[in-house]
């Protein structure tokens, strides 16, 4: 049986909708905006082979996100899963993983969880993704906790590791200094850590 794999990718959010408007209307915009982009998650499946089995679900809104909406869609996955996944969040997905995790029991065994440039409590527009006082119901889950950030993240402050990382101090941290907010199109170092027992 394939080992599962669930990515939950990025999105924005916004603590009022007035906010996401004046997002929409200011938002500085490019051609390459309105451009289909292949990043790490769309080669995924194809690096890792047919040992493994990648899900990444579209979840609701991603542009003016609502935890309460994810949370459901992200519930409505668990009848299909076998008795263990690998969790692998990139930006608010990250933040998104991690409040889910804190708050809730997932119905399987986690291998292993990535968090991928995930803001913490203190970026702003992070709209009701607001991540409880105590991760520790994370680590209580799983063991194996992987902390990625770049310096250089544009999007998500380089200092919201070292929230993460006083919350989830057994977390292993992989710091770069050029990836940006990783949207790469390959990304060896995570295939890596997957494959590794």
């Amino acid at each position: 049986m394939a080992k599962q794999i669930i990515v939950i990718q990025g999105g924005d959010s916004f603590n009022t909708y007035k906010e996401y408007i004046s997002s929409l209307k200011n938002w500085e915009v490019t051609i390459d905006k309105f451009r289909h982009y292949k990043d790490w998650k769309v080669t995924l499946p194809q690096k890792l082979g047919k040992s493994y089995d990648v899900l990444m679900p579209r979840m609701p809104n991603k542009t003016n996100a609502r935890y309460e909406e994810w949370k459901i869609w992200f519930e409505r996955m668990f009848p299909f899963l076998n008795g263990e996944v690998i969790l692998i969040g990139h930006s608010l997905g990250g933040m998104f993983l991690a409040k889910y995790l804190a708050e809730n029991d997932f119905p399987k065994r986690i291998k292993k969880l990535f968090l991928i440039a995930s803001p913490h409590n203190r970026t702003e527009d992070i709209g009701d993704f607001l991540l409880p006082k105590s991760l520790k119901k994370i680590s209580e889950q799983t063991k194996n906790i992987y902390l990625f950030h770049s310096k250089d993240d544009p999007s998500v402050p380089f200092s919201e590791l070292a929230a993460f990382r006083k919350q989830l101090p057994k977390a292993k941290a992989i710091i770069f200094k050029d990836r940006g907010h990783f949207n790469q199109k390959e990304f060896p170092e995570l295939i890596r850590l997957i494959k590794q027992q």
